[in-house]
């Protein structure tokens, strides 16, 4: 029989709940008993009894928490990316930690991918300041259709994007750790599927290079100066991932040299971003506040998402989407 649970939340500030912790709220209704976390009080008391820590956004959880986590039996984190966690401590605290995985918000976050190879293929930021300043007729664009799209990952985000790249007539490739398999290359339309070996040779022909990867010790910084320098001076960097995956300062000063054609950023190294950033000055980017998956399709989908893994954990069975067994790869998917 079900048990009921004790919960506690980690909230972020109050512009950042909602409809995050409203939806989450409804999803779990009033089956298990919530608490809502007290940053003011030392956490060991509060710790005493909890089943389960929902950890919103993945970045409230430090080490004080862990050791007091005797009873805890999942950390669940609100959200995808868990790169503002200890994960490594988290797991030698053999304490299970799950997400709210790259399927849950992959819609919205190749929607904007896309939003943004169409913005930089027809030069949005120059038009628009053609149209404030009277000047019809210019820019001249580019078209997606036969434009060549690279992933570098091929989880459930890059697969939503070539879903949708496939019907502008994008030429896709991809790259992953895993073996990517003959149906999956029919079924999105890849004409090159490769291994991490290949992203030298194909980051120099792709026209766009959309970044789909978690952010570890070994992804920062994955798309460096040299790899930048290798990429065509008309090619374009999607980033909807992590900021930390690309070296900005390499990105800025190729852009600012015309060594690269352009960007597209929902995500940075620091955050927030210096609305005064020179790299956000630039003509050539196009940029968010990161918040390509922050929709409320994602919401609600997270918050039963959550609830699931509840409902487990009071049943006693094994929760769904476990990251703190992953500590030990070298790159995983989003």
């Amino acid at each position: 029989m079900a048990k009921k649970l004790k919960v506690l939340l980690l909230k972020q500030p109050p512009h950042m709940r909602d409809p995050w912790m409203s939806d989450l709220l409804e999803a779990l209704g009033t089956r298990h008993e919530l608490i809502e976390y007290d940053y003011t009080r030392p956490p060991a008391s509060q710790f005493e009894g909890v089943d389960v820590v929902v950890d919103q956004g993945g970045s409230m959880g430090v080490r004080e928490m862990a050791d007091c986590c005797g009873s805890v039996k999942l950390w669940q984190v609100l959200g995808t990316g868990v790169d503002k966690l200890d994960l490594e401590y988290w797991s030698r605290k053999k304490i299970p930690v799950a997400n709210t995985p790259g399927q849950f918000s992959a819609v919205p976050l190749a929607e904007v991918a896309l939003m943004y190879m169409i913005m930089l293929a027809h030069r949005w930021k120059e038009s628009q300041r053609n149209l404030e300043e009277g000047l019809f007729y210019r820019p001249f664009g580019e078209e997606l259709d036969g434009k060549h799209l690279a992933l570098l990952g091929f989880g459930a985000s890059a697969q939503a994007l070539a879903i949708r790249a496939q019907s502008f007539g994008m030429r896709i490739s991809a790259i992953d750790i895993r073996e990517i398999s003959e149906q999956e290359r029919q079924k999105f339309g890849l004409e090159f599927a490769g291994r991490p070996a290949d992203l030298d040779s194909l980051i120099a022909q792709c026209d766009f290079l959309s970044l789909h990867l978690h952010l570890n010790a070994q992804t920062r910084k994955i798309i460096d100066e040299r790899r930048i320098r290798l990429m065509k001076p008309t090619a374009c960097i999607i980033n909807v991932a992590r900021g930390a995956l690309i070296d900005e300062e390499a990105l800025y000063r190729a852009l600012s040299e015309n060594r690269l054609g352009g960007a597209g950023l929902d995500v940075f190294a620091t955050e927030p971003m210096d609305p005064n950033h020179p790299l956000l000055k630039l003509p050539n980017v196009v940029a968010t506040p990161h918040t390509s998956g922050t929709t409320y399709g994602t919401s609600k989908r997270r918050a039963a998402c959550v609830a699931e893994n509840l409902e487990r954990i009071a049943q006693g069975l094994e929760p769904l989407y476990r990251v703190d067994t992953l500590v030990e790869e070298t790159v995983t998917r989003s």
